[in-house]
């Protein structure tokens, strides 16, 4: 191949993926995805999709580059990026909502000094798929990765099969973790708790354990919030995750820290990690260590280049069982943030673990305004390659919009998360205060729900098995495919009952339960 600069927006393998409006026949998605740079180009998905291989490639002194891959009918584009190296194809997977037939401007690539480049593109592919498509993919995937097949066995107590036995099923708590920030507003406010718990197994303190919250006077540390609004997620047993030891953007660095140079500025993060860590060790699922550290680099410019390995390390060390998180935003909801593309993030990952940290965890802030939903699933594929924890954690929607658009968006997020086999857990980023919410509110300061709560509230009935009732068949079964998580079975034959619990940990094995009843 033509040698390639390094260091610039180039691509050399793309693989794109569409949505468009009329009903079309398509096959099922295709999750393939890599990250490692490959001496010959791998062969395109979907066989090219609708494309005949034909290619054109333009280049201007400018340093835009534009590609335009043509079927017999259409032109089609997408905007996408990666950052290839000299002599070795990479790969791009994205792609666009489109309406059809169109045509629209398909790849741009710009390097950063307006020089010249030399690409070549390989193995293009664009497969089209309907709404209706995309949506039946998504509950394929649901069906397959978030429920298991579980049959109940009823016999007496030598064994002898019993038909017409009536069969009660009820799941008694989720699997996956779907959750919400909370804020010190929910101490002592009962409705909200009360709310919450109804909803959520999952919590993450909005700003509470935050450096500048905690420690907002140097030397002078304050957990009594964030303590309080642990006893209510203990109380409630609910996961929480830690949500930041420290924030690289120095706007949400304490006022008094953002002054200090050198060993001042080294003791006083020394002091709050170990702070932290003492006071709540094993306490929190996931640590989010160093935040935003794609886009600002505060403690680097001042502590030196090994600044965020040093704050990794000492967590990992403080508080072994808990993830460290990499957490950032503009990952998923958009390809144009060159700070936070998926290739930035994966070669941040991977110069922590070369340097020994091995317990990461992949956190996709996901605010979005307009969400690209082909875009956000590619993105996941190539980071799913990772074998990490991936959790979407402070998923809303622009203020922007209006209530209901906000509800249309969110609906459309949530679903591809949860049908994504590769994302861990959910979280909200829906903190209520009486002024409102960052950007989206769930309900209103009296708890009635707006558009998108009652979105949340849909997709937390769909998402559950609920209760389940039946009758043993001719060989004393009834199964039932039912979602991941803790379940209760109760079995009746005329005037004896017997139960039992079982839990459906996922895999495409049938779980076999068996209930005897004593008569």
């Amino acid at each position: 191949m033509q040698d390639i600069i390094p260091f610039f927006m180039v691509l050399v393998l793309f693989v794109g993926t569409c949505l468009v409006s009329p009903l079309h026949d398509g096959p099922m998605y295709d999750s393939t995805a890599y990250t490692e740079c490959k001496e010959e180009p791998e062969k395109p998905l979907y066989n090219g999709g609708v494309f005949e291989i034909w290619v054109r490639i333009e280049g201007s002194s400018s340093g835009l580059i534009r590609a335009s891959l043509q079927t017999e009918n259409e032109t089609y584009d997408c905007i996408g990026t990666v950052l290839a190296k000299s002599g070795c194809w990479s790969f791009l997977k994205g792609g666009f909502l489109l309406n059809w037939p169109s045509t629209s401007s398909m790849l741009f690539f710009q390097n950063t000094d307006g020089k010249d480049i030399n690409i070549e593109l390989a193995s293009p592919s664009l497969q089209p798929f309907t709404k209706q498509q995309w949506r039946f993919n998504q509950e394929y995937l649901i069906n397959t990765h978030r429920k298991q097949a579980v049959t109940i066995h009823v016999s007496d107590s030598n064994g002898k099969r019993m038909q017409g036995a009536t069969i009660n099923i009820e799941q008694i708590s989720k699997d996956f973790p779907f959750g919400s920030a909370i804020a010190k507003t929910i101490l002592g406010n009962m409705p909200y708790q009360n709310w919450f718990v109804k909803r959520f197994n999952a919590a993450v303190f909005e700003n509470e354990l935050k450096w500048y919250a905690t420690e907002a006077d140097q030397g002078k540390v304050n957990y009594t919030i964030s303590d309080q609004m642990l006893q209510f997620v203990r109380a409630n047993k609910i996961i929480a995750r830690g949500h930041n030891i420290f924030w690289e953007d120095p706007k949400y660095t304490p006022a008094w820290a953002r002054n200090l140079t050198g060993i001042q500025l080294q003791a006083a993060v020394d002091s709050r990690i170990q702070s932290l860590m003492n006071q709540y060790r094993e306490e929190f699922i996931h640590w989010d260590v160093s935040n935003e550290m794609l886009h600002f680099d505060f403690y680097e410019k001042r502590l030196g280049p090994d600044a965020t390995l040093h704050f990794f390390e000492t967590a990992h060390k403080s508080d072994p069982l808990a993830t460290v998180f990499m957490n950032d935003f503009n990952v998923v909801e958009t390809c144009s943030d060159v700070n936070s593309t998926v290739d930035t993030y994966i070669s941040r990952l991977r110069e922590l673990q070369q340097n020994g940290v091995f317990m990461d965890g992949i956190g996709l802030e996901s605010h979005f305004t307009v969400p690209n939903l082909p875009l956000m699933r590619a993105i996941i594929d190539k980071l799913a390659t990772l074998n990490l924890p991936i959790w979407l954690t402070e998923v809303d929607i622009s203020k922007t919009l209006d209530k209901d658009t906000q509800a249309i968006y969110l609906e459309q997020v949530l679903r591809e998360g949860f049908s994504h086999p590769s994302v861990n857990g959910i979280m909200l980023w829906t903190a209520l205060h009486p002024q409102g919410c960052y950007q989206m509110c769930l309900t209103d300061n009296d708890f009635r729900n707006l558009p998108s709560g009652d979105v949340v509230d849909k997709l937390l009935q769909e998402w559950q098995t609920g209760h389940a009732e039946g009758v043993t068949d001719e060989h004393g079964s009834y199964s039932i495919f039912g979602f991941l998580g803790e379940y209760r079975v109760t079995a009746t034959y005329g005037n004896k009952t017997a139960d039992t619990t079982f839990s459906l940990c996922g895999g495409r094995e049938t779980k076999h339960v068996t209930i005897s009843i004593r008569f």
